[in-house]
């Protein structure tokens, strides 16, 4: 059927300005990736949604799910996800009826071993994404499979496993019949596009840097077609939806992990490397120093009573204090450091933990964070296209949110910063209240802003100039999922269940 003159116009329009609009995202109900329509992280819809998360009064219903970090992917009256049943070994795929909160169906996944991954993470932290026909969902414990809305297997892609340090977090994304995978793991990273009736490989763009990273793809809308941009450790990069080439790119530092988003002809991407936060940076002495200070028997080296227990190798001081994995200190490498085993560290054991760590943490490198904004034009190198750069209160995880005009970050310690989008102007910094570790993205509507801490704090704030909290409430579970706005509802995961909030 061809589109009317009318929604040629809107289209044509969506493309000129920069907006995403592609057809899964055209049905009035449903946020059918992560962070919802064209990964922007804000509902389509005008209708009213809550000022208060967590009051008896807004729960409309709540089911128990097994962990998992996937966020919610609706489409219609049903909701997709995925969890792990580790004592079982199980990887699932969960349908839940949007309207009772009721389980569906549930599938499990092919998986013959289950990837590793950071004792925070999960075998389950991609998001299921779908075109209103189709569901589609990658564990990296397996690849690639597909359903139809009824829970039947229409096909699978096995991929490698991937062996990364953290897991696989990577949400597959629709853009009108292929299906968009950003594979970011060693040795050999790749971009991903497959047919999603068929799941046969359409393309496969392949980078030569053995890098890690965790972003979602995004889906940039151009006259004449159509790019996809990823995140990568190195780089923003820009790939052509039709073949997979490679447009344009900006250099970065980064450890790759929030997904860019759209707004006002630009592209917004958080860059942020260990060490580049002046909070988070740390101070490793020379051996000479160490040995002065510690050297109790005066041998020239450092037996494991006599090391130093106040040296930070990696530290992130906004991030909660029972977070494993959030600061590393030099004394818990010990037996790592003393390579030849003989229970003492010397002078050049530290010289080569501090080259290895400098690899890993940047240590002694020369690296600046920053939310940028880029209007990329042309092809190639791009980086003197950076509009603006915003060096402080930079998140690791979360990924930038663009509202009515504004850039949100929240970064750990419950930071929130709004920016002007067009001039880069910082309109205010604050705090929201809940500390801690933040690993959900904010997500908007109906002029509120909701933000999840991991510790299991939603707050909801007034988009706006001025910080303006309408509420706070602790729902006593962990929250790394992104939640999902519908209809007026908000759609929350915590670690062991789902959540329907609304008026």
């Amino acid at each position: 059927m061809k589109p009317s003159s009318t929604l040629s116009c809107i289209v044509l329009a969506a493309i000129l300005a920069g907006t995403p609009c592609t057809a899964q995202e055209k049905g009035p109900v449903s946020w059918p990736q992560f962070r919802g329509p064209g990964g922007r992280g804000v509902a389509d819809d005008e209708a009213r949604y809550p000022s208060r998360i967590g009051a008896a009064k807004n729960l409309l219903w709540k089911v128990a799910l097994p962990v998992g970090q996937s966020s919610p992917c609706v489409w219609g009256d049903d909701i997709f996800l995925t969890a792990y049943i580790k004592d079982r070994n199980l990887l699932e795929t969960i349908c839940i009826d949007r309207r009772r909160g009721k389980v569906k169906w549930r599938r499990a996944a092919p998986a013959k071993r289950i990837e590793r991954t950071h004792s925070i993470s999960s075998p389950a932290a991609p998001t299921p994404a779908t075109d209103g026909q189709r569901v589609y969902v990658y564990f990296g414990s397996f690849g690639l499979l597909c359903y139809d809305f009824e829970g039947k297997e229409l096909w699978s892609l096995p991929l490698p496993m991937p062996q990364m340090r953290f897991g696989t977090a990577s949400s597959p994304i629709v853009v009108g019949e292929r299906v968009l995978l950003n594979c970011e793991y060693p040795p050999t990273p790749f971009l991903l596009a497959v047919n999603g009736r068929t799941g046969k490989i359409a393309w496969k763009q392949e980078r030569l840097l053995p890098s890690e990273g965790y972003a979602t793809p995004l889906h940039r809308p151009i006259p004449g077609g159509a790019e996809i941009i990823v995140h990568t450790p190195t780089r923003l990069v820009a790939y052509d939806l039709k073949d997979g080439g490679q447009r344009w790119w900006v250099r970065i530092d980064s450890v790759g992990t929030g997904t860019p988003v759209l707004g006002d002809r630009r592209v917004f991407v958080n860059s942020w490397y260990m060490g580049g936060d002046a909070d988070d940076r740390v101070d490793i002495p020379p051996f000479a120093g160490l040995l002065k200070k510690h050297d109790k028997d005066k041998d020239g080296k450092l037996s494991k009573a006599e090391f130093p227990r106040d040296i930070y190798l990696v530290k992130r001081a906004q991030a909660s204090g029972d977070l494993p994995g959030a600061n590393f200190m030099a004394i818990d490498f010990f037996a790592g450091i003393d390579k030849n085993k003989d229970g003492l560290v010397d002078a050049k054991e530290w010289d080569g933990m501090l080259e290895a760590a400098g690899k890993f943490a940047g240590l002694g490198m020369k690296v600046e964070n920053g939310l940028i904004a880029v209007a990329p034009k042309g092809q190639g190198d791009v980086t003197n296209q950076v509009a603006w750069r915003e060096k402080v209160a930079v998140p690791e995880v979360t990924s930038p949110l663009f509202y009515r005009g504004r850039v949100y970050m929240v970064k750990d310690g419950g930071i929130v910063t709004c920016i002007d989008a067009v001039s880069g102007k910082v309109k205010y910094r604050g705090r929201l209240g809940p500390g801690g570790s933040y690993f959900s993205s904010p997500v908007a509507a109906d002029g509120k802003i909701y933000a999840a801490s991991r510790q299991g704090t939603v707050t909801v704030f007034a988009a706006g100039d001025a910080l303006t909290v309408l509420s706070r409430f602790d729902l006593d579970e962990p929250i790394m999922a992104t939640p999902a706005l519908v209809e007026g509802k908000v759609y929350l995961r915590t670690d062991s269940h789902l959540c329907a909030f609304g008026e």
